[in-house]
């Protein structure tokens, strides 16, 4: 009687991964739902982390008097730090997730491939 990890190999050796994913067998499902998922929650996080740098933004804009009380150039400081400096926030979120997301699908094309 043969090893069932024998028997596997040989019913699957003759079929690459690449052709797995493009005839849409089960295996091919199973590895672009991996990577749908991973693509999701890197978006979550990315989401997440972009939210709670915005909660902070308010916070101290909201709760720390001083800030509210400092003016640059005779513009109050919320409005510069809520109207300005956000963008440098969503420019490192986005840089961050085309980045992380660059990666996640160079792994996956590594792994269909069989590089």
């Amino acid at each position: 009687m043969a090893s069932p990890r024998s028997q596997v190999h040989r019913a699957t050796s003759g079929v690459s991964v690449s052709q797995e994913v493009a005839e849409q067998t089960a295996v091919g499902e199973v590895m672009v739902r991996s990577l749908i998922r991973s693509q999701l929650r890197l978006a979550l996080v990315v989401s997440a982390g972009f939210i709670a740098s915005m909660l902070l933004c308010w916070i101290a804009v909201r709760w720390v008097p001083a800030v509210a009380d400092w003016r640059i150039m005779g513009i109050p400081a919320p409005w510069i730090v809520l109207g300005v400096g956000v963008y440098p926030i969503i420019v490192a979120c986005a840089w961050l997730y085309v980045r992380a997301a660059t990666k996640n699908e160079a792994a996956y094309r590594d792994l269909v491939d069989e590089k």
